[in-house]
């Protein structure tokens, strides 16, 4: 990553920060831009250089971890199941954050619940680079086959409900990230997967 795209990363971080902050103690729909640029201490043009809007400082996170479960499949082993290689792709980028900046985007996503519907875990072009990686995986041709997109839409849609029930759950401290996202893949993984097609 060069220097200039670090120091957007900063600033884009810094300008999430201060509206995790402001949106746990005033609610999501009382805060403004203005107020957020302020407390990150940028100008509000800086803030519209680095945001669309408001709605995206919550759902970002989770739509940016498609690159990344992108890059854990593609870096583990060869040999290791479509299912399972996917399964803890999406599990390891689930959790790649701190405990602590969790329970901040958590708290500012519980004062906008308008925006639970909207989670989706990855892009359309992530997605379809999962579908080809599942496929290779499985020596099946997702465009011939529609097992290796079947898995892929099915895992996500899993993860996905982690995701929600995660951010539903409230006072429940046993219910981590963690634990909501493995037991929802859980129920996707398995041997029909890999059946000699």
């Amino acid at each position: 990553m060069s220097l200039r795209e670090r120091q957007r990363r900063q600033v884009r971080d810094e300008i999430q920060r201060a509206a995790y902050e402001l949106f746990a103690a005033k609610r999501f729909a009382e805060v403004t831009t203005e107020e957020i640029a302020a407390a990150a201490g940028v100008s509000a043009s800086t803030y519209f250089r680095h945001v669309r809007s408001k709605d995206d400082l919550l759902l970002d996170p989770v739509r940016e971890g498609g690159a990344g479960i992108v890059a854990l499949l593609e870096e583990r082993a060869a040999d290791e199941p479509a299912d399972v290689a996917l399964a803890q792709s999406i599990l390891a980028r689930s959790t790649a954050l701190a405990a602590v900046e969790l329970e901040h985007w958590r708290a500012a996503f519980r004062t906008a619940p308008h925006l639970l519907e909207r989670v989706a875990l990855i892009t359309a072009e992530h997605r379809a680079r999962l579908v080809e990686l599942v496929g290779e995986r499985m020596g099946r041709d997702p465009r011939e086959d529609s097992t290796p997109g079947l898995l892929v839409h099915l895992m996500l849609a899993a993860a996905e409900f982690g995701y929600l029930q995660w951010l539903r759950a409230s006072g429940h401290p046993e219910m981590s990230l963690a634990v909501c996202v493995e037991g929802a893949l859980d129920a996707v993984v398995g041997e029909r997967w890999r059946v000699d097609g």
